[in-house]
């Protein structure tokens, strides 16, 4: 831990904890979980490859640039996502980084669930074994998620994560440098033996093979760019709380390249061990489009995918509970790692506030608990919330890119981005994508989406809120979230500066 210039405030020790810190920001379930399923559900019949190559555009067109506009926003105002708006643009627009921090929050109520899915099976590969088939995977995954396991592990990973956070960022700069490094090390041995698998090559093959006729379907490039923002950590405002430790030293352009490229390598890594594992398990007993069929039915919205093939690769490995368990061991540590960046954030703001650390954590942790149990006790009512916020998080890249707007672009690149210390020199490309495309990207794809989700996907149940996929119930959620925030914003915006 290091002070200021003030000295009044803490800041990461050094580069590597700051990037690791800001790598099990979004390094784990939205990787290792998240993108697998992602990607076989837009898929096409000929492959994967379309969507991975909108996917890698949005990196560099969304995820990046806005990563630089979080590191910046965070280190120029030394706060949270609240209290570093209204210091960038001033107390009328505070309820937008309320709004930013308001969707990473109602991720973190869910994913919370996800991280104790992480930690159950950990303790069951080490206790139960392996399943020795896909009808005992999947009893396995059902069984677990019809008894009250997954509230009581939930409530384990949210305490948790609340005890790192109340002990400051010293606490969570030394157990990211433990918590990552390890995660790399198991997925490194988990991708030679997955690869090694007979009928793997099938799945890399349809995970990189191009179908271009799924780049005419809009929830494609949609599910892209917020798949991107999952894996990198953009626009959640969670990079933007750790900013606020950074020092100045530091180059915020070469990290937020580090940090991009960093997660979606792990990502792509994830997807091979997927793939692979249920290729290799399942291509002498099924056909390549009965295999897919599989891979996106895995749970709703695909979410038992990675826990119900993840066993079967490692049961046909020798030495295969060993890996079972240092796999899991690997995902448990990486999604703590992220669901502690969730509890800073809320956390920080309401230290903003006036809150001291322990009350503010204390009472973010009791309020991800109960708004976490739906999620917990339903994994349609996680894929729900999964949808909603998901979606929400290009609305949160949508407030960052008009805040550096409002501020003036070149004004931020050349005093907050481009300083005395900067090994990199931030170009003007930057500018135009924070200005332009961001702003294009945002607008055109909600615009198509709900045009289409009322005129073809959904016709007779877009306008129901209560149907769980429709375009009612995200702007329902919203709405509600943004209504609140903006009536109380002076209230928010004057006690956060």
């Amino acid at each position: 831990m290091a002070a200021d210039d003030t000295g009044k405030k803490e800041l990461f020790s050094s580069k590597l904890g700051l990037i690791l810190s800001v790598l099990g920001i979004a390094v784990g379930t939205g990787n290792i979980w998240r993108f697998p399923r992602i990607a076989a559900q837009n898929g096409g019949e000929a492959g994967a490859g379309a969507f991975l190559i909108a996917w890698v555009c949005f990196l560099f067109l969304f995820s990046i640039p806005l990563i630089i506009a979080e590191y910046g926003i965070g280190r120029h105002g030394r706060r949270g996502v609240i209290g570093s708006f209204v210091k960038l643009v001033g107390e009328n627009f505070g309820w937008m980084g309320g709004f930013i921090g308001f969707v990473a929050t109602a991720i973190m109520f869910y994913y919370s669930v996800v991280a104790g899915w992480c930690l159950y099976y950990l303790i069951a590969s080490v206790t139960a074994g392996l399943p020795e088939s896909m009808v005992h995977a999947n009893m396995m995954w059902e069984g677990f998620q019809e008894s009250i396991l997954p509230s009581v592990m939930h409530a384990f990973m949210i305490i948790g994560g609340g005890y790192v956070v109340i002990k400051g960022i010293a606490s969570i700069e030394r157990i990211n440098k433990v918590l990552i490094p390890s995660l790399f090390l198991v997925l490194i041995i988990s991708l030679v033996r997955a690869v090694m698998l007979p009928g793997s090559g099938a799945g890399i093959e349809y995970l990189f093979t191009p179908d271009w006729s799924t780049l005419s379907r809009p929830e494609v490039w949609l599910e892209a760019l917020t798949q991107n923002a999952w894996d990198t950590g953009a626009a959640w405002g969670l990079i933007l709380t750790y900013a606020a430790y950074m020092r100045k030293k530091d180059d915020i352009t070469i990290s937020a390249f580090q940090t991009g490229i960093g997660n979606n390598i792990i990502s792509l890594v994830a997807a091979i061990i997927i793939f692979s594992t249920v290729f290799g398990t399942l291509t002498p007993q099924m056909t390549n489009g009965e295999i897919l069929n599989v891979m996106k039915t895995s749970g709703p919205a695909s979410t038992g995918l990675t826990f119900i093939w993840m066993p079967q690769l490692f049961f046909k490995m020798p030495a295969g509970t060993i890996f079972a368990i240092l796999f899991f061991l690997g995902l448990t540590f990486a999604a703590f790692s992220s669901l502690i960046s969730m509890i800073e954030l809320a956390s920080r703001v309401l230290v903003d506030l006036g809150f001291s650390r322990t009350k503010a954590t204390v009472a973010v942790c009791t309020v991800g608990f109960l708004f976490g149990l739906p999620s917990a006790i339903s994994v349609d009512f996680l894929a729900n919330q999964d949808f909603v916020w998901g979606v929400g998080l290009m609305v949160s890249g949508a407030f960052m890119s008009f805040a550096i707007i409002k501020f003036n672009p070149g004004k931020f690149r050349n005093t907050v981005v481009n300083t005395e210390s900067s090994k990199y020199s931030l170009g003007k490309w930057w500018e135009v994508i924070i200005k332009y495309v961001v702003p294009i990207e945002v607008i055109s794809l909600l615009v198509w989406w709900i045009y289409l989700s009322a005129s073809t996907y959904a016709p007779e149940s877009w306008y129901n809120p209560l149907s769980p996929f429709s375009v009612a119930t995200v702007a329902l959620q919203w709405g509600v979230a943004m209504g609140l925030l903006y009536f109380y914003n002076h209230r928010l915006s004057s006690k956060s500066t």
